[in-house]
């Protein structure tokens, strides 16, 4: 995959994360990364790395926008021609189609805001996977998910005594 496709793609998937419905424009990612880093980036910038004009990006940008879209600095180049790491390629798409798929189930479950936010959740945290391997396990053991709702998200009258 090419440095520009993995742009568009990340842009696609913060702007669905961020509940959107649709992805980041180049000019919204330039002025969030402003807003929430501090830095700046230009959205002519943007348009010439995903355009393939600037194949390469200095050392400061690829921090700064791995930073801003929470990857690793080492995503954010060129794969090379020909390039497949079967195992952690398969693995690495096995995430990002989880995490997509978790990111549509929100969307479907807007109008349920514990359940939206909690599919939310697992699609932002690194291991998605885990979360559900976690949760299955859960509920394997009678009982476990109740008594760790009781602890972790008390009803509202023992929050108001706390």
């Amino acid at each position: 995959m090419r440095l520009g496709e993995k742009i568009r793609y990340l842009r696609e998937v913060e702007g669905t994360l961020r509940g959107l419905g649709r992805e980041l424009s180049q000019l919204e990612v330039a002025r969030l990364i402003q807003k929430e880093l501090g830095k700046s980036i230009s959205q002519s910038y943007l348009s010439q790395i995903e355009s393939g004009a600037r194949p390469h990006l200095t050392n400061s940008t690829r921090l700064l926008l791995a930073k801003f879209f929470k990857v690793h600095p080492g995503y954010l180049v060129d794969d090379p021609e020909g390039f497949q790491n079967e195992l952690i390629s398969d693995l690495g798409a096995l995430e990002d189609k989880l995490d997509l798929w978790l990111v549509s189930g929100a969307e479907r479950f807007r109008r349920d805001p514990d359940l939206h936010h909690a599919l939310l959740a697992v699609a932002r945290h690194t291991d998605s996977r885990l979360c559900l391997v976690l949760l299955g396990t859960i509920l394997e053991n009678p009982g476990l998910a109740e008594r760790l709702m009781e602890v972790l998200k008390p009803a509202p009258a023992a929050r108001r005594r706390s």
